[in-house]
């Protein structure tokens, strides 16, 4: 590559698209998040749901459903005070230590002038947002539905997991041009986004 190729492949304008469980992080944050949240809830209802979590295993259950009943049966009633409290001290005890160092290190290194940068992701907007605040990203996640400020067990909207990505993507960046889109992930879940961007990485960091 010369270094006028170089200097051009610089100034490109890039869209990066990071799912985050698996992808950037050593761990699923749900299960962490809610057992963080409430231990002993965490407990009793983890073992009232093991029989859907087997049927959800053999593909027998709805994936989004089996997702908002366990949430909401440890969530639902809780003040958007209470959750982004608990978010914001889950975030204190969990980073860095979560994330992969080779992840941040990609992260740490993005040029902000020439790159926008987004974590997609199906886990829920309430426990993210402390780490796309930090990392300077947009968030596009599952959002999680308040009325009165208090948490309703529901969401509003579709579960942001594999076409679900792709659309909020695409509502979120409008008519933005890119020279180049580039998406990470490392499940099933991420097909649809790699299929959308140019490039796409496959458990780049792990």
């Amino acid at each position: 590559m010369t270094f006028e190729e170089k200097n051009e492949y610089l100034q490109m304008k890039k869209l990066y698209l990071f799912d985050f469980d698996g992808t950037l992080t050593y761990k699923d944050t749900m299960f962490l998040f809610l057992k963080f949240y409430d231990p002993a809830r965490f407990s009793v209802q983890f073992a009232k749901h093991i029989p859907l979590f087997i049927l959800l295993k053999l593909k027998l259950a709805d994936a989004e459903a089996v997702k908002k009943s366990f949430i909401s049966s440890i969530l639902k009633g809780q003040s958007r005070y209470q959750i982004d409290k608990k978010a914001q001290l889950f975030f204190q005890e969990y980073y860095p230590k979560l994330f992969r160092e080779n992840a941040l290190d990609f992260i740490n290194n993005i040029d902000r002038e020439t790159t926008e940068s987004y974590i997609v992701t199906a886990s829920l907007d309430i426990w993210i947002k402390p780490f796309a605040e930090e990392f300077k990203m947009g968030m596009l996640a599952t959002r999680a539905e308040f009325v009165n400020d208090i948490f309703t067990g529901n969401f509003v909207g579709k579960n942001c997991n594999k076409q679900e990505k792709v659309n909020r993507i695409k509502t979120a960046i409008s008519n933005q041009k890119y020279d180049k889109i580039i998406a990470f992930g490392d499940s099933s879940g991420d097909k649809a986004m790699f299929r959308f961007a140019n490039e796409s990485h496959y458990r780049f960091f792990h």
